[in-house]
């Protein structure tokens, strides 16, 4: 048998590609957190179909997921693959621009029989396993299904069933290709399966079938390993964008006292958060599926109303419906937390793909003068924080607060430390309990130095009030007509969030000199290609530096002087250009823009493209 060696690699990028019912998605979630457990630093970006079930075969059905993981510290899932596993020919015509030169091409030949060919739109005749089309790349062909059948031969099932194990081939496949036990995955299959014994046994025959492929085939004579990364030292986990902010939510509620209410209705790519809390009765939490999008904000409204932390969640469809209640809340002016994951637009849109194009929605789509707080998550683990921070707002400051995040962060991995509960900043909740010493009626609008009304719960004594959408007079909250007092509260409520700058960090520069030549200013997902693309000319000798904003609304008090240190402000975002209109009309700056709206992540390589012509 020919000898084995071992290289040792610093980066991988692998792209799981295949029909939505190859099972791609749980093929690279098995990875994924096979490659946390060995403290391997990662990033993954899930790409979905559109639809619920399309055509098998056929382009708008390929499922993929993109993993990177590294020795270094990462931030992005990578612009280009090192290996694409393509179980079809749909999946490789879809793939093909995002590989490397060089890179490996693992092919299920099953998948490219005259049918699938056809259903890839590739013309009668030509299959690109035979005819020379990747020369360059390392083309390694296997039949996967033949292996698969021939693996479970033994097991009484049917070939549509057992053909629904090779992904777990692949896997196998691949656990040996880079050095890895299975035990991980062997316990995941226990765990889903254990009561199955059939569909247990071909999973875990096909995923050991797989491995020995790797092994006893001496076509293959390379096995590959990536060290550990070198991170702080703590305990980790893999977590995703939408598993961070459920978790973060929780935290807020347990930390504030509060009882968690979750209205909400199902939309991608939001919905996961709804099945995470659902999960999370032992905490005090209560879930509520609402019939649409309005019920869903107005059931949170009057649990805020309450005492409770109100939440509830939507992408940009959902924003549109829910603008109204949302005037209600700032009339009100009680804590209300609405979650935006955003997606492709504008109506129906790009279900499935990622955009960040709801920033001016969130500032100004509601009718009238209605400013709310806006805070944008950077990376699935920051969604924890970040999230944990608007609740924190909603409440000490008594405001609806719209919090941010997108699909490509909802959806996509990476390693968190997470903290301890001693290490959570404290959210302080104060009920009105009663009336004052020498007051004689209960005032719900006499605000505090932060302009802060109280909040005072139902069914105190002595503490009933008027509420409703209709405009309040100062101080007692009676409905009132008259345009001077109208005006006073417009200002009002705009001053209460314009003072939220108090109570927030300073912003900062995530790398790079304090005053230079460039400055890339970013929000929410961009973040990771915006620092990767910003060190690699840091490394060059360039003076460019990367800033990051979190609060969108209002901004960090000294966010302008940062600004007029730098000879050219570049924001990069995945829309037609939206921070950059807020940046320009507050600040009076000439800011650049870059602009990407393709359903995917900028890439590190676009970036520094364009950070060149400013140099």
């Amino acid at each position: 048998m020919t000898a084995r060696k071992e290289e040792l690699l610093q980066d991988i990028v692998i792209k799981f590609a295949g029909d939505s019912g190859d099972g791609m998605q749980l093929t690279g979630s098995q990875f994924t957190n096979n490659t946390a457990l060995l403290g391997i630093d990662l990033a993954t970006f899930p790409d979905f179909p559109a639809e619920i079930r399309a055509p098998q075969g056929t382009l708008p059905g390929v499922s993929g997921y993109q993993l990177r993981f590294s020795s270094d510290a990462i931030y992005t899932p990578g612009d280009l693959c090192d290996v694409l596993v393509a179980m079809n020919a749909a999946a490789l015509k879809s793939n093909l621009k995002a590989i490397k030169k060089g890179a490996k091409i693992i092919a299920n030949i099953d998948g490219f029989d005259s049918k699938n060919l056809r259903l890839a739109n590739y013309a009668d005749g030509i299959n690109p396993l035979e005819d020379g089309s990747l020369e360059g790349f390392e083309l390694i062909k296997m039949d996967v299904n033949k292996m698969t059948r021939e693996a479970l031969k033994e097991i009484t099932l049917g070939t549509k069933e057992k053909d629904r194990a090779k992904n777990m081939f692949v896997l196998g496949f691949l656990y040996w290709m880079y050095n890895r036990d299975m035990d991980s995955t062997l316990n995941f299959l226990k765990e889903k399966f254990g009561k199955k014994d059939d569909i247990l046994n071909s999973n875990i025959k096909a995923l050991q079938a797989g491995y020995n492929y790797g092994d006893t085939t001496e076509t293959f004579t390379t096995r590959y390993k990536v060290e550990k990364a070198k991170m702080k030292p703590g305990t980790y986990r893999s977590i995703m964008g939408n598993q961070a902010l459920a978790m973060g939510l929780v935290a807020a509620s347990q930390k504030s006292g509060r009882p968690l209410f979750l209205g909400s209705y199902p939309i991608t790519p939001a919905s996961d958060i709804l099945h995470d809390l659902s999960r999370m009765k032992n905490f005090g939490v209560m879930t509520f599926q609402a019939e649409d999008e309005i019920a869903g904000i107005t059931s949170a409204i009057g649990a805020s109303y309450g005492g409770a932390l109100g939440i509830t969640t939507t992408s940009g469809p959902g924003m549109a419906l829910k603008g109204e209640a949302m005037g209600l809340a700032v009339m009100l002016e009680i804590p209300l937390l609405i979650i935006d994951v955003q997606r492709g637009g504008p109506s129906t849109g790009l279900p499935t793909k990622t955009e960040q194009s709801d920033l001016l929605q969130a500032y100004y789509g509601r009718n009238g003068e209605c400013p709310m707080p806006v805070i944008a998550s950077s990376t699935p683990s920051d969604c924890f924080n970040s999230v944990y921070e608007a609740a924190r707002i909603s409440m000490e400051h008594m405001t609806p607060v719209i919090f941010l995040s997108d699909g490509y962060i909802a959806n996509g991995a990476e390693p968190w430390m997470f903290p301890k509960e001693e290490d959570l900043p404290p959210i302080n909740v104060k009920f009105k309990k009663g009336l004052d010493e020498g007051e004689i009626q209960f005032h719900p609008y006499k605000r505090d130095e932060k302009l802060v009304r109280p909040w005072a719960v139902p069914g105190t004594k002595g503490l009933e009030h008027r509420i409703g959408g209709l405009e309040k007079q100062d101080i007692t909250g009676n409905v009132s007509y008259e345009p001077d007092n109208h005006q006073h509260m417009v200002k009002t409520r705009q001053a209460k969030v314009d003072l939220i700058a108090n109570y927030i960090p300073e912003q900062t520069i995530d790398s790079g000199p304090d005053k230079g030549k460039v400055l890339v200013l970013g929000w929410g997902s961009t973040y990771g290609s915006i620092k990767t693309a910003v060190l690699e000319m840091q490394e060059k000798g360039h003076a460019v530096s990367h800033a990051h904003i979190r609060y969108l609304r209002p901004f960090p008090k000294n966010l302008g002087d940062i600004i007029k240190n730098f000879e050219t402000i570049l924001i990069p975002e995945i829309n037609n250009g939206q921070l950059i209109k807020i940046i320009r009309d507050v600040y009076f700056v000439d800011a650049k823009a870059y602009n990407k709206i393709k359903g995917t992540p900028i890439t590190k390589g676009e970036l520094v493209e364009e950070i060149i012509k400013y140099l």
